[in-house]
């Protein structure tokens, strides 16, 4: 009769023992997840964004990671002169547009472009490629460059914190697509090509 009380009372301890344990994880476990709910989110340092306008019936849109200045020297530091860059950050820049323009004397035909830059202090080169899904310029080819023209900057007192695209309606078949960041300013004209 003593044994069976002795592991009676054992087998009791036991379970006691092994339900306050689980108590203290789940307790532990609930503080976790409380704090890593707490824990505000990160943004994105260059987040993905895009910019589009209607001129007359031809859709034009721009989908591109915007980087910040955060008190860098942009031109000419963080983007080398004279050297391809992809004109954001990540992925490449690219342009969409469902109805063919003609873009410096030349018609660039309905589709979707990969869309890059050569900044320089002088003149910046703009090319409309027909890779629009690349990592940065990784896969940049010169020589798949659809429309390749060069146009002047325009430089500013005024900083541009993020980098900024914008699709501008001139009339119902002009346009025209500038980019701004730090204190520069590219801008090139379009029409639709009727």
């Amino acid at each position: 009769m003593k044994k069976l009380i002795v592991v009676f009372v054992l087998t009791i301890s036991v379970l006691s023992c092994k339900n306050q344990e689980q108590k203290k994880e789940e307790h532990n476990h609930q503080e976790t997840q409380t704090q890593q709910e707490d824990v505000p989110k990160k943004k994105p340092l260059s987040p993905h964004t895009s910019t589009m306008a209607m001129i007359g019936d031809a859709h034009i849109h721009i989908d591109y990671s915007s980087p910040g200045v955060r008190g860098r020297i942009i031109f000419g530091g963080l983007v080398g002169f004279d050297n391809v860059w992809q004109a954001g950050a990540h992925m490449a820049t690219w342009i969409e547009t469902n109805k063919d323009l003609i873009i410096n004397g030349e018609v660039l035909p309905k589709g979707k472009y990969g869309f890059f830059t050569i900044p320089s202090k002088e003149d910046w080169t703009i090319m409309i490629n027909k890779n629009w899904n690349q990592h940065g310029k990784d896969d940049y080819d010169a020589n798949d460059d659809v429309i390749r023209f060069k146009v002047t900057p325009s430089i500013s007192d005024k900083i541009t914190e993020h980098l900024e695209y914008k699709v501008n309606k001139i009339s119902e078949t002009e346009g025209s697509i500038s980019l701004a960041w730090e204190k520069v300013t590219i801008s090139f004209p379009f029409k639709i090509n009727q």
